[in-house]
């Protein structure tokens, strides 16, 4: 158990504090897990604490006993190691933490955040340094932290770059196929996701839809947009109790997303396979079946492998797509998302 002596000692003197170095990769990726998109309760919390059990030697704190600190000492500790383990990379650290304040502005604008969890945001991790460990090939956060060591406008340099960050709205879609191909439909109408911070989430199926879009209602700031099937109404009706003035949800005509891709596109997409054969009078595509099925069918009866959703959105994606490859509701769709704002009704 700690003692209050002990807890005084971590709050107020570091010479009592013996710890194992971070690494620059170990750095990276503690900072890449606190700038994903993710719950800072959750994010904050659980690198904190993996980073106090995995380099805190002294004193001696156990998992169960890491739960217990209050934050202010989680974060000091958390501070020390982090900012001792740059200056042995060869840093010297400053007093400018505007970075910081940056990404404390940033999730407070994104988040209902509690006064325990701003505590954890509040930290003078020495972010002007990490962002001199960043390399190359680097994720989208990670990319957007660099940025913000820069003076210009956030929505500038995310229109610049391709950034995603800083979000301004989330999609909640309930499989692979529509986060693959909605930003990909999108951006051949003109709207890219990435330059407009539309951040895209599968849920896995439309009763997750459900659970996710209740945690972010609860949780968010900003505006979320839910695509559904057609079958899923049901499942709408149990969102609209918690839709908030701005979000919006769109439930499908034609039945699943693959529903939406005309005989056109699915011809573009099969015609290696079919090395030139037409499907247009194959007679799968007359009967009155989900797309997805004909395609099942159309896999098995020429003797090619598998169809699977998620590869054959892939090949749709490798495509050299022009608007007249997309159907009305794919367009109204990508319109919706487009023209919601946070003055919009769902």
């Amino acid at each position: 158990m700690i003692t209050n002596v002990t807890k005084e000692k971590i709050l107020n003197s570091d010479n009592d504090i013996k710890f194992k170095y971070m690494s620059k990769e170990e750095i990276i990726i503690s900072i890449d897990r606190l700038t994903r998109f993710k719950f800072p309760e959750i994010k904050y919390l659980r690198v904190f604490k993996d980073i106090l059990s995995t380099h805190l030697i002294s004193p001696s704190i156990k998992k169960n006993e890491i739960e217990k600190l209050d934050f202010e000492k989680l974060k000091s500790i958390v501070e020390l190691i982090i900012n001792s383990s740059l200056e042995k990379l060869g840093f010297t650290l400053d007093s400018d933490f505007s970075i910081n304040q940056k990404l404390y502005d940033y999730e407070n604008s994104l988040f209902n955040i509690t006064d325990n969890i701003n505590i954890l945001l509040k930290n003078k991790i020495h972010y002007k340094s990490v962002i001199n460990l960043l390399e190359y090939d680097l994720p989208y956060n990670l990319k957007w932290l660099k940025t913000l060591n820069s003076q210009n406008s956030p929505s500038e340099l995310r229109e610049k770059y391709s950034l995603v960050n800083p979000i301004e709205k989330v999609i909640l879609v309930e499989g692979i196929t529509e986060e693959i191909l909605l930003p990909r439909f999108a951006k051949v109408l003109n709207c890219d996701f990435d330059k407009k911070g539309f951040y895209i989430i599968s849920a896995g199926g439309k009763n997750q839809v459900v659970k996710y879009f209740y945690k972010y209602a609860e949780a968010l700031k900003i505006p979320i947009f839910v695509l559904l099937d057609k079958d899923a109404k049901t499942n709408y009706e149990e969102i609209k109790p918690k839709l908030r003035d701005f979000d919006k949800v769109h439930v499908l005509d034609a039945g699943e997303f693959e529903d939406l891709f005309t005989l056109e596109l699915v011809e573009k997409a099969l015609d290696k396979e079919l090395k030139n054969i037409s499907i247009m009078n194959n007679e799968v595509f007359k009967q009155n079946l989900p797309m997805a099925k004909k395609l099942e069918e159309l896999f098995k009866t020429r003797g090619m492998h598998e169809f699977k959703k998620s590869e054959f959105a892939q090949e749709i994606n490798s495509l050299p797509l022009n608007e007249n490859d997309l159907s009305k509701e794919v367009k109204a769709v990508i319109n919706e998302i487009s023209i919601q704002t946070l003055n919009s009704k769902g």
